[in-house]
């Protein structure tokens, strides 16, 4: 296995990883959640031969495929691998299906002390369809760009392993937190140490960073987020590798939607990025946790609102140059770390989105932060 690894061809684009280790970099490297999806005609071709998003997900060759569209489209900075936050509960036995326009649902679902009981860290065999795509991926990236793994946060995997499907209100989870939270915290348990072993396997496939989604996190009430969400987000991170198969450091970032009201409590996670959504100012987010340089500090990626590519390109580039204002100069001095930037959406890019306008996003995104540092 290890030998296989090292045919991975040398990287010819950095710059989001010199980014997440808060180094300096020519522009602001951009990315995007969802990138890979829906809103693009090819990818709805690719799914339509497959047949279903699970079949999507759970073929080596679709996967590496919808992967790379995007990048064939878009000088995008990252690549990240096409997949599901939910391929971890599916593995624990809990069937996941999709339904069409309907969103994800498990026929099983965790709500009473038996279902908790029968929760276990699933066997990672089981989820080698994920780690062989990884491979797969980053073998057809070919150096172009650096490969992002991901997995859902253990509270995200909770609610819909407790709901059964997507909620509007978490009625069902959150009244089991409420009433019973030894369960609770036995279903994240069991949730943190999967999400870790995932991560590690995807690192040891091939992923140069790992990203944890921690989508609903933001639902919680203040107390509630840090004693049932951050909590298990650090126990997950405390167990990650650190060195990628090529011998290279493996940033982490963790994104909470709606989590910009508790960056202070996030400031000292182990992890080189925080994700923020579209409702945190960059700049105040900078003087909480950017750091100085020199000293330690988060690297923020984030965070323009998705419904901002409805509008016509140059109102996108309009905004797109307000959010790297709110960042304000990023980080230029080689010698030393500093305070720096991703650009991405505060959330995933929505199916309805037009390409061109994505088209222009990057553009403004590339130009705009080369000539920030210019001024700088």
């Amino acid at each position: 296995m290890a030998g296989m690894h090292t045919t991975f061809a040398p990287l010819q684009n950095d710059t989001f990883l010199r980014a997440c280790r808060r180094q300096a970099t020519d522009y602001t490297p951009l990315w995007l959640m969802r990138q890979a999806g829906r809103y693009l005609p090819e990818y709805k071709a690719t799914r339509a031969k497959a047949g279903s998003f699970m079949g999507l997900a759970t073929h080596v060759e679709y996967a590496t495929e919808v992967t790379l569209q995007p990048l064939e489209r878009f000088p995008l900075d990252a690549a990240i691998l096409f997949s599901d936050i939910l391929t971890v509960p599916d593995a624990m036995g809990l069937g996941l299906s999709f339904a069409e326009g309907e969103g994800p649902r498990f026929a099983q679902v965790v709500r009473d002390e038996a279902a908790v009981a029968r929760l276990a860290v699933p066997d990672m065999d089981t989820l080698r369809y994920v780690f062989d795509a990884v491979t797969s991926i980053r073998r057809a990236l070919n150096g172009r760009v650096p490969l992002i793994g991901f997995s859902g946060s253990p509270w995200t995997l909770a609610c819909y392993m407790v709901e059964g499907k997507g909620s509007d209100d978490y009625r069902l989870v959150k009244s089991l937190m409420y009433a019973r939270p030894d369960l609770m915290h036995r279903i994240l348990a069991v949730n943190a140490d999967a999400v870790a072993a995932y991560l590690n396997a995807q690192i040891d496939a091939g992923a140069q960073a790992v990203m944890v989604f921690d989508s609903w996190g933001g639902v919680l009430a203040d107390g509630c987020f840090q004693d049932f969400s951050l909590a298990y987000t650090k126990r997950v991170l405390a167990q990650l590798k650190r060195t990628g198969v090529d011998g290279q450091d493996v940033p982490r970032i963790v994104f909470t939607k709606g989590g910009g009201i508790w960056l202070p409590d996030m400031k000292d996670l182990d992890c080189e990025v925080l994700g923020l959504d579209w409702t945190a100012h960059l700049g105040k987010a900078r003087a909480l946790v950017g750091g100085k340089p020199g000293g330690p500090g988060k690297a923020l990626q984030g965070n323009i609102d998705p419904n901002v590519l409805f509008a016509p390109p140059e109102q996108v580039a309009a905004q797109a140059r307000a959010v790297l204002d709110s960042f304000g100069t990023p980080h230029t001095d080689r010698s030393t770390t500093g305070p720096t930037h991703i650009f991405n959406l505060g959330h995933g890019i929505s199916q309805f989105t037009p390409p061109e306008h994505v088209a222009a996003l990057v553009e403004t995104v590339h130009q705009y932060s080369r000539q920030q540092r210019a001024r700088g």
